[in-house]
């Protein structure tokens, strides 16, 4: 994989773990609701309005295109399982952000992702 293609690839990854990010953000500050329809009205017009989710939904579709331009460089067979990666930096961002939980469960499945991906990686 040459460098720009694996800086397009790495540009998605993180495009798509920080809208995660952004998302969750945006979600907390409603907190939880009961589902009946003014409830959902409610709190749909409550996210529409949060600067968080909207920027979340901005990074989604800048991956797009750049996640485009990747294909054009990788294989899809290698490029896929490479956004596995997003789960990494998601989990270590979102106990970093969050305050959520990285037991020794979580730790042991975010280094078979990385083994995975090392290994799909020298292909």
């Amino acid at each position: 994989m040459t460098p720009v293609a694996f800086a397009l690839v790495l540009t998605g990854v993180m495009l798509n773990a920080a809208a995660q990010l952004l998302i969750k953000a945006g979600a907390d500050t409603a907190g939880h609701f009961t589902f009946t329809a003014g409830h959902i009205v409610r709190a749909g017009l409550h996210f529409a309005m949060q600067w968080q989710i909207l920027a979340g939904l901005a990074c989604y579709a800048v991956s797009v295109v750049v996640w485009i331009l990747a294909l054009t460089r990788v294989q899809v067979s290698i490029a896929y399982p490479m956004l596995s990666l997003g789960y990494v930096v998601t989990a270590f961002a979102a106990w970093g952000l969050f305050g959520e939980s990285l037991n020794a469960q979580k730790l042991l499945g975010i280094g078979i992702i990385i083994v995975g991906v090392v290994l799909l990686a020298r292909t």
